[in-house]
């Protein structure tokens, strides 16, 4: 197993919003494919969203009601896209003590 430092977070939450993490020494675990898997699949939504946003905001005729709904779904994908960074900034950091100086 994983030292506390080097829990991976998860892209999900648990009950009550609580961050999840991942205790294992196997990279290629079921649950670490999974995790990468759907962080994968969130990065993907985000960047469909920002081509989205684009294109809303370049036309004149897309109306308030479009916009609230586009800034909501891109404020939880920037929440993911936040989610995933950190948990591979910690990664990055616990995996080479040289690159924490950075």
């Amino acid at each position: 197993m994983t030292t506390p430092n080097e829990l991976r977070l998860l892209p999900w939450s648990g009950p009550g919003d609580k961050p999840c993490y991942l205790s294992t020494d196997d990279p290629d675990g079921y649950m670490s494919r999974l995790a990468d898997s759907i962080e994968a699949s969130q990065l993907g939504t985000a960047s469909e969203l920002l081509e989205e946003v684009s294109e809303a905001l370049d036309d004149k005729d897309t109306s308030l009601d479009e916009m609230r709904c586009l800034v909501n779904e891109l404020t939880g994908a920037l929440r993911d896209v936040f989610r995933i960074a950190t948990s591979r900034g910690h990664l990055r950091a616990t995996s080479d003590p040289r690159e924490s100086a950075y």
